[in-house]
């Protein structure tokens, strides 16, 4: 299959345990060579999605596609499923080789073809020369490295990682989010990751599928899901944001002036559909919150405040700014950070603004 057509669907698949419902009629389309993550707060139904695309668990409903074939009642070791867990489940008493050798003996791959595919395996996770090993030799993140080349090396149909990264330390972790994603390209493997972790999903994904209670909320470019969250689910789980909520008094050229209950007014670039006297949300991700010295900037949505309280995140500083409006702020620190105490100017661009109506969907786009 060539990249772009789906590896992937899930055509209105309903999954539980037990007579409780953990996803119900979701629809959800892979494309070939694309790294996907599922993203959503635990019990969310992320994890009985990619166990059913497994086989590990049957769908109450609708029908599970892999390259084109429905697999709803095909068992595990014939979907040609690469699987990788938090705990990587490794063979403690197999030396590596025999780990990541499993799959293509239990094919019955002949012997020099596997030496050949388990060299080359160990290669691409950058782990040549540890054939002999056991697993207990080796580092958090060699293991996890060998997880990884035991599920590609029966080059499988699609890739499933279950927080393969949750049980490594906050350096590990990131080092290997660079290793997990050169992997995938190098390789071009359809991969479907799950996740909790927001900043491991943006960094790593072609596609973010947020997810709450068993149901899909915004599928779409990293980016695109942060930028413009299509809900206040999203925009509170995604990312820092401000939601300030007001009403709506003008509506012009596709944008809106929303009259903040806190007091003052903020212009909103996307206010397609925004409705005279709506009520209404407006978003505004803590990192588009610039914090200037007073009177830097002219323009409209600029605010005097005062800064309320500082943290300092290294290269980054988050601040709380009280005043015309209430803020959070994640700024880079250009030359000195702001004080506690400080007076400054709060600008925000009306392109970086959301609205969400009173069920908390976002109006326009």
């Amino acid at each position: 299959m060539t990249q772009g057509e789906p590896t992937v669907e899930l055509r209105r698949v309903t999954l539980g345990y037990g007579g409780f419902i953990a996803v119900k009629d979701v629809d959800l389309t892979v494309p070939t060579g694309t790294f996907v993550t599922l993203l959503g707060p635990s019990g969310c139904g992320k994890t009985t999605i990619l166990r059913a695309i497994a086989g590990l668990v049957p769908a109450l409903g609708g029908e599970i596609i892999i390259k084109g074939r429905r697999v709803n009642d095909v068992p595990i070791h014939k979907r040609n499923i690469g699987l990788v867990f938090q705990n990587y489940a490794l063979f403690p008493h197999k030396t590596v080789f025999d780990n990541v050798a499993f799959g293509l003996k239990y094919r019955g791959v002949d012997k020099a073809a596997i030496e050949k595919r388990v060299k080359r395996a160990l290669d691409v996770v950058r782990l040549p020369g540890v054939e002999s090993k056991l697993p207990s030799e080796l580092s958090g993140g060699q293991q996890q490295r060998i997880a990884l080349a035991r599920a590609v090396v029966i080059e499988p149909d699609v890739l499933l990682l279950d927080e393969p990264l949750s049980a490594l330390d906050a350096n590990l972790r990131e080092e290997m989010r660079v290793e997990l994603k050169s992997i995938q390209r190098t390789l071009g493997i359809t991969t479907i990751f799950v996740t909790h972790d927001q900043e491991e999903a943006l960094a790593l994904s072609d596609c973010v599928v947020v997810m709450d209670h068993g149901r899909i909320e915004q599928a779409g470019a990293p980016e695109e899901v942060y930028r413009w969250p299509a809900s206040r689910f999203v925009a509170d789980f995604l990312g820092q944001s401000n939601l300030l909520p007001g009403q709506i008094i003008d509506v012009a050229n596709s944008g809106a002036t929303v009259r903040l209950s806190g007091g003052g007014e903020i212009l909103v670039r996307n206010g397609a559909g925004a409705q005279l006297g709506q009520a209404v949300e407006t978003v505004i991700r803590a990192h588009r919150v610039m914090v200037r010295p007073p009177g830097h900037e002219t323009g409209p949505n600029l605010f005097d405040g005062r800064v309320q309280s500082v943290a300092y995140l290294g290269g980054m500083a988050a601040y709380v700014i009280e005043g015309e409006i209430g803020v959070h702020a994640i700024n880079t620190i250009d030359r000195q950070i702001f004080r506690e105490g400080d007076r400054v100017q709060v600008s925000i661009a009306p392109e970086d603004c959301v609205l969400l109506d009173d069920k908390g969907l976002r109006i326009g786009h």
